[in-house]
């Protein structure tokens, strides 16, 4: 059995229908006596990104994993091409979800971007975040060497693409992509239908975090591919950050390539709001 689908044997899958469309998560914990976390997988994801923290996270908190609208099995909203216009979808999700409720949320890359918007423009829905190697900042350097699928491509060359952009852009360690691992890339790949990411390469959080209003908190890999040689200039730009948290031995997916130090440190935020 994978470790994706023992997982899934844990959590509840539940549906909601919008005027625009189906958005779908995976809830764990269901019953835990906190405010509910929600999670917010990175660009080209889906809740898998959180593979290895969701049992961890849902042993003290109630656990709500977004497939965010257009990724995973939650539907695109009409005319949607970028992060921004994704805001006030996500924003009315989280009001129905949780009946205006304020909630902890915890966003990875495009997806904690994503979060930063909607705190922003919706104060009122968010008790706390915590940004996991962010875009959005201003500090990314030049293009990643990502490589491209093609017409006429076999499965293995297809295979060799996905580990290519694992090794170059999500992981650090060669060894931590497996099988397994490029089989998780393959199936969020082709579930992305939200193709822009302009906005990634803006500064747009450093303009937003004038108006976030509850507490934020930042953890980055150590060797995150989109900070190399900019990573100590993150606190400086992101001055709203209550704390700034460092993982060693960690590239851009973090939270899954160090889970141990990463939970210590995230036990402890969550244990303070």
């Amino acid at each position: 059995m994978s470790e994706i689908q023992r997982t899934l044997k844990t959590a509840r899958r539940l549906e909601q229908l919008h005027a625009w469309g189906k958005v779908v998560w995976h809830v764990w914990g269901e019953g835990k006596n906190h405010a509910p976390l929600v999670l917010l997988h990175g660009g080209s994801g889906s809740w898998t990104h959180w593979l290895r923290s969701v049992e961890h996270l849902s042993q003290r908190h109630e656990v709500w994993a977004l497939d965010t609208p257009g990724f995973g099995d939650s539907d695109l909203p009409p005319q949607a091409r970028d992060a921004d216009d994704l805001v006030p979808f996500v924003a009315e999700i989280l009001q129905h979800t949780f009946d205006g409720q304020a909630v902890r949320v915890m966003g990875f890359s495009f997806g904690g971007m994503l979060a930063g918007m909607v705190s922003a423009e919706f104060a009122h829905l968010f008790r706390h975040l915590v940004l996991l190697g962010v875009p959005g900042l201003g500090l990314m350097g030049a293009e990643l060497p990502m490589r491209g699928m093609f017409a006429g491509m076999s499965e293995s060359q297809r295979r060799a693409v996905h580990r290519h952009n694992l090794n170059t852009m999500m992981l650090h360690q060669d060894s931590n992509i497996t099988d397994e691992v490029i089989d998780l890339q393959q199936a969020n790949v082709v579930r992305d239908r939200l193709r822009r990411r302009k906005i990634a390469r803006t500064d747009v959080l450093v303009g937003a975090q004038a108006q976030w209003t509850c507490p934020v908190d930042g953890i980055w890999g150590e060797h995150d591919a989109l900070y190399r040689g900019t990573l100590q200039r993150i606190p400086e730009v992101l001055w709203a950050l209550r704390s700034f948290h460092v993982v060693p031995d960690a590239g851009h997916w973090v939270m899954f390539e160090n889970a141990p130090v990463f939970h210590r440190i995230v036990d402890r935020l969550l244990l303070e709001t």
